[in-house]
């Protein structure tokens, strides 16, 4: 089926959701998950699929095996395009309304090191600070886990030291939930948002 927007019931879904995380209420509302939440996530992956790629849509289900929060659900839906280990495009409705982001979320050993490499470069380096400042300049959110020091075998005086301390990587976008989210106009607000964070996970994908 063609996409048509999110309805605002998936965010009336979640809201209610966070209020009672239970199987008991699961069960109950399962087909107001099944066609607000999923088929509306589904839908809009299958439109962006031939700019981006095949997507992955998330399970419901939260893996409380090593959590103290023993929740049964998540609340939200997300999806993700992958152009690498942990790396590429993603896009979830919470009871929030739309959030859009890319980058990488977490590496290996190895690929933090290659990371670091690439930023202490002065070519890769720059391309990276340009691109940063072009998101945040457009309104992203600059994200990703952070050393409160600097890594070993780089100085605190490094031109690029702020960059240096991440151990991943990311730009993001609250959307809320405008009008236009239950309207097939959706599909454009994350393809468009999606092209903006082209170049960074372009770059990471490249390094990492």
């Amino acid at each position: 089926m063609a996409f048509t927007g999110v309805p605002f019931s998936a965010l009336d879904f979640y809201e209610d959701l966070e209020a009672d995380n239970s199987k008991l209420w699961w069960d109950a509302h399962r087909e107001v998950y099944e066609r607000s939440v999923k088929a509306p996530m589904v839908e809009l992956l299958a439109e962006l699929e031939s700019e981006f790629g095949s997507a992955k849509v998330f399970r419901p289900y939260r893996d409380v095996r090593f959590s103290k929060d023993k929740t049964p659900y998540k609340t939200h839906q997300g999806g993700f395009v992958a152009r690498g280990g942990s790396l590429g495009f993603y896009v979830q409705i919470d009871p929030a309304g739309l959030y859009v982001a890319g980058g990488f979320y977490a590496a290996t050993t190895e690929g933090i090191a290659r990371y670091r490499e690439s930023v202490d470069n002065e070519v890769r380096g720059s391309e990276l600070v340009a691109l940063v400042s072009t998101l945040a300049d457009s309104g992203f959110e600059i994200g990703g886990d952070q050393l409160k020091t600097k890594p070993r075998g780089y100085e605190l005086d490094h031109p690029r030291i702020d960059l240096l301390r991440h151990k991943s990587l990311t730009a993001s976008k609250h959307f809320g939930s405008p009008a236009w989210l239950e309207t097939p106009k959706a599909a454009a607000h994350v393809r468009d948002t999606w092209r903006q964070l082209t170049p960074l996970v372009e770059w990471s994908a490249q390094v990492l």
